[in-house]
């Protein structure tokens, strides 16, 4: 698997595996012991997914050393601050049944985030996280947190996909020596992503689908992916992305398509922000 080097020299996997929406416990367990079979080797959850039970029990059946193993998880609004996020970590390692994480990330930039920074700074020292982040941090609170911490954020999860391609946050984030990964390197179909002109015809050059050169796109421009399915077929078919390279024509045609704004929502939309601090 190729992987991205942090600013520490941590190596993370460019691709990985993303269980957001899966909450039936038994499902969620049952389809990361496939991806984890399939060859991921990375496993993106958080706290309210509330499904780190299942990752962590897929993990101990999967019989993969755990160094292997690049987990991440997310601390959320509710938990925000010093003591609050230092138990909630505490929380997901056991549920995640690990000594430590690999990254844990700020899942929104609301409530107390700096207090849940310090408490993550922490916890990197002591060696309980091996890399710190944060998610969904627009380019004025990314450079806000950056500048103001004193470990900056090691990787910034944010909404990247052909049709919002994040170019200049990428830049700025390159600044302060952050990785970019995407959430929802699918746009989660919206677009007709998966029939998309562009894609379907660059992809049968390769003899790929148009989700593959979405994923290929992306990883060609340094970007960490971590991609959802349940179904073991598709899990196969995402991570068959590494035996053909896009041309730079390939890669101008898709860049073609940013729409430069977000599919889902935006964090500058008051209802936005009262929906998401609201959910617990």
């Amino acid at each position: 698997m190729q992987t991205v080097k942090l600013a520490n020299g941590v190596q993370m996997p460019i691709l990985g595996f993303g269980v957001y929406q899966i909450e039936d416990l038994d499902e969620c367990e049952c389809v990361v012991g496939e991806a984890l079979e399939v060859g991921y080797r990375s496993i993106d959850t958080a706290q309210a997914y509330y499904n780190e039970e299942a990752v962590g029990r897929a993990i101990a059946k999967s019989e993969i050393p755990r160094e292997e193993i690049f987990l991440t998880t997310k601390v959320w609004i509710t938990n925000a601050g010093y003591e609050k996020a230092k138990a909630s970590i505490d929380e997901s390692l056991e549920k995640l049944q690990t000594d430590y994480l690999d990254l844990v990330l700020i899942y929104q930039p609301f409530n107390d985030y700096y207090g849940t920074y310090r408490a993550m700074e922490e916890y990197y020292k002591a060696g309980k996280i091996r890399a710190i982040g944060v998610s969904n941090f627009y380019p004025d609170r990314f450079i806000d947190i950056a500048t103001f911490s004193e470990i900056p954020p090691m990787v910034n999860q944010v909404e990247t996909h052909v049709f919002n391609q994040q170019t200049e946050a990428k830049k700025i984030m390159e600044e302060f020596g952050t990785q970019i990964e995407s959430w929802g390197p699918f746009a989660e179909g919206k677009n007709n992503l998966f029939t998309n002109e562009t894609l379907v015809k660059i992809g049968e050059k390769y003899e790929k689908t148009a989700a593959q050169v979405a994923l290929r796109y992306l990883i060609q421009r340094g970007i960490v992916v971590i991609p959802k399915t349940v179904h073991k077929e598709r899990m196969i078919e995402n991570i068959d992305v590494f035996d053909f390279e896009l041309t730079k024509e390939d890669m101008d045609n898709v860049g073609e398509l940013d729409q430069e704004e977000s599919l889902f929502f935006s964090h500058y939309d008051p209802e936005t922000v009262k929906f998401l601090t609201g959910f617990e």
